[in-house]
């Protein structure tokens, strides 16, 4: 990390492409907004926040960034030459004289430290104004062609728009990333000029300027061109949020995790996984999720903010979202967590069980097809199939306590508020209303009644 380097970042447009109401820097990629990793790499060479050139949502991005970056305004978008003069204002009056400036896109995300490090050294090695980082493509497409003299320098950009046929088919395009010295870089932006048919002010008018000036200019290859991606469309968003969860995945088997089939699995870049656990095909793991060491998710499950501790099991097809699960439970299959739920150490939550600020203690049990919503549980209570909490009175939403060691039979509703004791036993098919004193018995059904020969007669008035 260096103390002599500023960090500009251009985020001001809105990306028309997009289709969107959201400003593009905004739009999530494996669960951040694409401009947070930016921001992180920023950090990670630069002791000194990056100052953000700004304008479309600009409160929106204020708020998503806050104090990670310090703040220029480019109220009309008349280009990145026009950008980087409302940033380099504020280095200026800042004092700052010396030192390099590298110049970043807010919609460029997948750039390593380790290649922005290079770039750096090369520019102080080769004593460069300038030194930008280029890739070479199979299909440049409408990046901008790096274009050198028969000795290897480089001697101007040509814009894919005013390229010739000649110049189209070099495959070295910019990739519009750029480390200038800091006092050719303000020296020469007050020189750009706008006069061209779409009267903007471009960043890459500099190059010509300081080999005109005598400066030295020089560019570094990228060796893995997904570095250089951009984001300006739907299909650039995907394919960079495949390249950042590919790269999730592959931190995470390098620390012990075993992905069955890591290419179905999606991830967000903010999940931590322990050692030793096993991920299935088409799991979802989102937001803060936070799984331990030893356990194994199977197909199908979808966590979203949920904390799971060691050796937990969760089954194929349970939903889960901001709720924690702890050491050495079950859960599923195709159960549904929802917020609030803490299940406790080797707790066991089964097939097609819903939960919602539901706290089970150890070793409680709902093994199948239940309810249990705004409930506290005690350890090793007994939960029978088809139980409901009847939480919800039409007006307020009211608590059930079911105590340790306590048995509930199947079908069995509980109005709360309600209170079943410690160690008692609630009959199967009771609706129970009232508290249930600690180790006794609850019954509420109606009373079992036989009347023999009655099927035969039934049958006989059919004929």
């Amino acid at each position: 990390m260096s103390d002599n380097l500023e960090v500009i970042i251009l985020a001001a447009g809105l990306g028309t492409r997009m289709k969107s109401r959201t400003i593009k820097i905004l739009h999530r990629a494996a669960g951040r907004p694409i401009v947070d990793y930016v921001l992180d790499l920023a950090s990670n060479i630069s002791s000194r926040p990056p100052v953000m050139v700004i304008g479309h949502q600009r409160d929106s991005v204020q708020q998503s960034v806050g104090s990670r970056a310090r703040y220029a305004i480019q109220e009309e978008q008349l280009g990145t030459g026009h950008a980087v003069m409302q940033a380099a204002r504020i280095l200026e009056a800042e004092g700052v004289r010396s030192g390099n400036v590298l110049i970043l896109s807010g919609d460029v995300p997948l750039t390593r430290p380790e290649t922005l490090k290079g770039l750096i050294d090369e520019h102080r090695r080769a004593g460069n104004a300038l030194t930008l980082l280029t890739m070479k493509l199979d299909e440049p497409g409408l990046y901008g062609r790096i274009v050198r003299d028969g000795s290897g320098n480089v001697q101007k950009i040509v814009e894919a728009k005013d390229a010739d046929d000649a110049i189209k088919r070099i495959n070295e395009v910019n990739a519009g990333i750029y480390l200038f010295s800091a006092e050719h870089l303000f020296d020469n932006l007050r020189k750009l000029s706008n006069s061209n048919a779409q009267g903007e002010y471009y960043l890459t008018d500099l190059l010509g300027a300081l080999r005109t000036a005598g400066q030295r200019v020089g560019a570094m290859i990228v060796t893995d061109p997904d570095e250089a991606l951009g984001v300006n469309s739907r299909a650039e968003l995907a394919t960079v949020e495949s390249v950042i969860q590919r790269r999730v995945v592959q931190k995470l088997m390098s620390e012990g995790v075993t992905f069955r089939n890591p290419q179905t699995v999606v991830i967000d870049s903010t999940v931590v996984i322990g050692n030793d656990t096993v991920v299935y095909p088409y799991v979802t793991l989102e937001g803060s999720t936070k799984i331990g060491s030893g356990c194994v998710i199977e197909p199908g499950v979808h966590l979203r903010d949920v904390i799971v501790g060691n050796d937990v099991h969760v089954k194929t097809g349970t939903v889960a979202e901001e709720s924690e699960i702890g050491d050495h439970a079950t859960v599923g299959p195709y159960a549904h967590l929802r917020p609030g739920t803490r299940l406790g150490e080797s707790v066991k939550v089964g097939n097609f069980v819903e939960t919602k600020k539901a706290i089970f203690g150890k070793g409680a049990k709902a093994s199948h097809l239940s309810y249990i919503g705004d409930a506290d549980v005690g350890a090793d209570a007994n939960i029978g199939a088809g139980t409901i909490t009847c939480n919800y009175d039409g007006v307020r939403k009211n608590k059930t306590t079911i105590e340790e060691g306590a048995f509930i039979g199947s079908d069995t509703q509980l109005v709360a508020p309600v209170r079943v004791g410690k160690g008692a036993y609630v009959g199967a098919g009771s609706t129970i209303t009232k508290d249930v004193p600690a180790d006794s018995l609850a019954l509420s059904r109606t009373p079992q009644r036989i009347v023999e020969g009655w099927a035969n007669r039934k049958r006989e008035e059919k004929k």
